[in-house]
Formats: C-alpha cells, sequence, structure tokens
C-alpha cells in the first residue's frame, strides 16, 4: 500500500496530479464551482493508501496524460467507452488494452480526440511502451512495474516495483535491495564501486538505482480543469 506522496515520486508524478486522480478536486469553471470526480478507485474507500494495482493505472494514466496531453474528460469519456461497449470496467490495468479489444479501443479513442493517422499511431506506441513495462501474472494482472529510469539513461530494466519485494518499493530485484538505500549510502559519501561489491550488484546497476532517486523531479502539468 502507497500513500499518494509515495506513489507520485515513484512514478515521478506532482503529488497534487496524482490525489486529484483519485480524490477528486474542485475547481471553477463559467463563473461557478464545479467538482471533478476521482478516476483511481482505492480498493478501500476507508482507507487513504493505494494499492499496487494503482499504481499501475497511474503509470498507464500518466501516459495519457504527461506524455500525450490528453484532457481528463477525454480520458473519462474514452474509459466510459471501454466500459460500456467493450465490457472491461479497468482499461488501464487490463492486458485486453494490448489484444483486439485494446485496438478497437485505440481507435475510438483516437476519434475522440480527432488526431490525425500520424498523431494516432504515435499515441499508440507512446502507449504501448508504458504497458510493456507492466509484468503480468498467468492470469493477467499486474505483477510487476519497471518505472522510466531517467530520459537520459539507456533503460536496462534493473529497477522494478513489485509489492513482494523490498515492502513494494523500487528496488533492484535480482538482491531485494531499495534504491532508496543505494541513494542514501551514495550520498552520504560511499563509492559506486563499493556499494555494487558490498550488495553483489554490478557498477552500472547501482549507478541506475541513484539516477532513478535523484531524477524524481516531477513534470509540470498544465495548470487549469485540463491539469486533473
Amino acid at each position: 500500500m502507497y500513500t499518494v506522496a509515495e506513489a507520485a515520486r515513484h512514478l515521478g508524478l506532482p503529488r497534487a496530479t496524482l490525489r486529484s486522480w483519485v480524490y477528486g478536486r474542485n475547481y471553477r469553471a463559467g463563473g461557478k464551482s464545479r467538482f471533478s470526480r476521482g478516476i483511481i478507485r482505492r480498493p478501500d474507500s476507508s482507507d487513504e493508501r493505494l494499492s499496487f494495482t494503482n499504481l499501475v493505472e497511474a503509470h498507464v494514466l500518466r501516459a495519457l496524460r504527461v506524455k500525450h496531453d490528453v484532457s481528463m474528460p477525454l480520458v473519462r469519456k474514452a474509459l466510459k467507452y471501454a466500459e460500456t461497449e467493450l465490457g472491461i470496467s479497468r482499461i488501464l490495468i487490463s492486458e485486453k488494452l494490448r489484444a483486439a479489444p485494446g485496438e478497437m479501443f485505440l481507435k475510438e479513442y483516437g476519434r475522440l480526440l480527432s488526431l490525425t493517422v500520424s498523431g494516432q499511431v504515435a499515441m499508440e506506441e507512446m502507449l504501448r511502451q508504458y504497458l510493456a513495462r507492466v509484468a503480468r501474472d498467468v492470469d493477467g494482472a499486474p505483477l510487476r512495474l519497471y518505472p522510466f529510469i531517467s530520459p537520459e539513461v539507456e533503460d536496462r530494466r534493473v529497477i522494478s516495483i513489485d509489492p513482494r519485494i523490498a515492502y513494494g518499493r523500487p528496488s533492484i530485484p535480482s538482491k531485494g535491495v531499495s534504491t532508496a538505500i543505494l541513494a542514501e549510502r551514495a550520498n552520504a559519501g560511499e563509492e559506486i564501486k563499493d556499494l555494487a561489491a558490498y550488495y553483489g550488484l554490478a557498477i552500472e546497476d547501482v549507478k541506475e538505482a541513484v539516477i532513478y532517486e535523484g531524477s524524481r523531479t516531477p513534470p509540470v502539468l498544465y495548470e487549469g480543469s485540463r491539469a486533473a
């Protein structure tokens, strides 16, 4: 289970943005006060924390909002289409998003967004990149998430978020050591090569962990109703 602050940091999202996706937010439009409902449903409404599945939903939603600047009204419209027309209630975490029904969803999404052919192809490719970072079990349920490290770093998928390892914190799963511990020790003055030797890791693995922890500066979204 993750607090909003923890989940936002792991995904590189502004905390206020993720909070609005979960709890909704008030905003003004046309001189009137309005409320935008949350789009991510927690497993227990009495518990403010998010589940690992919620984390995956936010990961995919981030692709739509941050990478493709899709407004929340259109996100809601597309998700409603997936539920009513395709019978998929939580398509953001469904493996069917990559299968045939997913293709129907993406085509309809492109129509809703009035995308050109090139724009739709770009969106589909970007979504595939995000979906490919979710490992699933034999039943198709999300099992492990490989967060993006940094735009400047070649992605080797060394770091993952797995609820079974390191209490669900970002870690190097082969050794079960959290990235936060590696970064903390490196920031305290320990040499990267010494940390690699101590934990039995490759030097490049430790470097990626330190870069990941140091690159958790969230992207800036637009202000106003589009930012939610």
